[in-house]
């Protein structure tokens, strides 16, 4: 039996992997889907001082309080940030990491920060127009709807309007805040990246391409949608059980 834990990204929630978690289980294996602190349905939670430290706390304690081990820790975008540091801060309960799509940043590096400055510089000014400074209610200066039916291609209207009806303003820190890793050279776990290479093209093409050539990482790639635990939920529980083995 292996145990998944699924982070998902800013705006998301534990509730993203609803389609996926059914066929991890039915294939024997144990699933947890932390909820971030202020999102989803802990968005009653959501204060200024939260932060990316928050957030990786809240993965670290419910490993800690499940008591899991020899976990597979799956991060889809910027939760590629939070299982960097989740991954650093406890390496002895971790034996693979999955990089869905997602930002793989180094020590002192932050998801904002891994991305093009006019993008950084964009969801910076939507966060002072509309966020009051510390929240980024949106991932582009457009509508949620825009956003989840073109760019990220919900095109099922039904999977479409849950996705848009759950989503929430993410706090800018985790996004800006840097991570520091104390670890690294304790950290003797898998990695695995996955690509999807008709979701967005940059940054993620960086780090697909440093997979594909390194003997330290698996590469896969799963053709389809920046945020597949919506768009082919059937097809990333396979790859994911797959990269598991």
């Amino acid at each position: 039996m292996a145990v998944f834990v699924l982070v998902h990204p800013a705006w998301f929630g534990g509730w993203c992997w609803r389609d996926v978690v059914p066929k991890l289980r039915a294939a024997g294996h144990e699933v947890s889907t932390p909820t971030l602190t202020g999102l989803g349905e802990r968005e009653h939670l959501l204060n200024r001082d939260v932060t990316l430290n928050t957030h990786v706390d809240d993965v670290v304690k419910s490993i800690l309080f499940d008591d899991l081990h020899d976990i597979t820790l799956v991060g889809n975008s910027s939760g590629g940030t939070v299982i960097t540091a989740v991954a650093d801060r406890i390496p002895d309960r971790v034996a693979t990491i999955v990089y869905l799509d997602a930002f793989v940043p180094g020590d002192g590096e932050s998801t904002l920060g891994l991305i093009a400055t006019d993008r950084s510089e964009a969801l910076i000014a939507v966060a002072a127009a509309e966020g009051d400074g510390w929240l980024v209610p949106r991932w582009a200066p457009m509508p949620w709807d825009t956003i989840v039916r073109d760019i990220w291609r919900v095109t099922d209207d039904v999977k479409a309007d849950w996705v848009l009806s759950r989503l929430r303003p993410t706090p800018l820190a985790h996004l800006t805040d840097p991570v520091r890793l104390e670890n690294a050279d304790g950290l003797k776990a898998r990695r695995v990246y996955i690509r999807c290479p008709a979701g967005m093209p940059a940054p993620f093409d960086r780090w697909a391409a440093e997979a594909k050539s390194s003997p330290d990482w698996t590469y896969r790639e799963l053709p389809g949608s920046h945020i597949p635990f919506a768009t082919q939920p059937k097809e990333l529980a396979e790859l994911l059980l797959e990269v598991r083995d």
